[in-house]
């Protein structure tokens, strides 16, 4: 049996000789055979050419692959588990904030045949405290707004048998969430908790910007939150410019509106700015249905087939 460990790698060039001693440590470790698929996403460093010298010193088989430029993380995810040929499969980053030790608990749980996909979810981290306070945040809108069951600590790395990641590989989506796509395909699901290591090495690529593009990305491909707060928003505006509509009528009637023209002006914005509203809504609720047919995910995904054809085979 063989576990493929795929590791994207970005600016990563001064955490290098660590990575590859824990990994030589991690084979020693691991009860099969051990791949390591490097992925180096169009990294400005020379994080590839750091790898490519040291391939053949390597004591665990290795792939080395370089993306033509910087396609993100999720991308060099997906190249290296297509690449990778093992049985499981683990993922883990290259800045080692993640311990090393999870992927020895993936691949037991793997190997056991305890589930078909392992998610690694923090349960504590020692990062500044300004990072601290921006990833709760992240993951609690995430929580609330892309994936109901997503862990308290957010997902960073996980693994997976072969059907999994042949599952996953066939959702090609671009400007989605990888990680999403793991909760959405199901499966028998394991968790396993661990506490984020402090970075030792550079600076993190996971700026504020890339964290906004994602948390962006994750709503419009698997929630429909905002046109269903544009349909509210117009449909309780549509009720309150009726509400008005009275009380400026009213008011017209009694004479506390001497302007001319004012009523009818008043009346005609409100109640067509909220009509405005609701209609987007339903014009974006057919937009939405039109958008998740046009990426095409499956109906179903069968996990497991059992039969008795051997049994009442002549």
């Amino acid at each position: 049996m063989m576990f493929s460990i795929v590791i994207p790698v970005y600016k990563n060039e001064a955490s290098l000789p660590r990575l590859i001693s824990a990994l030589a440590e991690l084979k020693n470790s691991i009860q099969c055979e051990l791949e390591v698929v490097f992925v180096v996403d169009g990294s400005p460093d020379n994080s590839f050419g750091l790898l490519r010298e040291s391939l053949h010193t390597l004591p665990f088989a290795t792939q080395l692959l370089l993306h033509s430029r910087n396609f993100g993380s999720f991308a060099a995810i997906r190249t290296g588990l297509k690449a990778a040929r093992g049985d499981f499969f683990g993922v883990m980053a290259a800045d080692l904030q993640e311990p090393p030790e999870l992927m020895i608990s993936f691949a037991e749980a793997l190997q056991k045949d305890e589930c078909d996909v392992v998610v690694g979810t923090r349960t504590g981290r020692d990062d500044p405290f300004l990072s601290r306070i921006a990833s709760q945040a992240f993951w609690s809108l995430y929580r609330k707004y892309v994936v109901k069951d997503m862990p308290s600590g957010g997902v960073d790395v996980f693994g997976c048998n072969r059907q999994f990641r042949d599952e996953l590989l066939q959702l090609q989506e671009s400007r989605s969430s990888l990680v999403a796509l793991i909760f959405w395909l199901g499966f028998r699901r394991k968790l396993i908790d661990y506490s984020r290591q402090a970075r030792q090495e550079g600076v993190s690529g996971w700026t504020f910007r890339k964290k906004l593009d994602y948390m962006l990305d994750s709503i419009f491909a698997f929630s429909d939150a905002p046109i269903r707060a544009l349909l509210r928003l117009g449909f309780i505006g549509c009720l309150i410019s009726v509400l008005l509509m009275v009380m400026v009528f009213v008011a017209k009637i009694v004479g506390d509106i001497p302007v001319p023209g004012y009523t009818a002006t008043l009346l005609v914005v409100l109640f067509f700015g909220a009509l405005n509203m609701f209609s987007l809504g339903i014009v974006g609720t057919y937009a939405w249905r039109t958008y998740e047919n046009s990426k095409q995910r499956p109906l179903a995904v069968t996990s497991l087939i059992f039969n008795n054809f051997e049994k009442h085979h002549d």
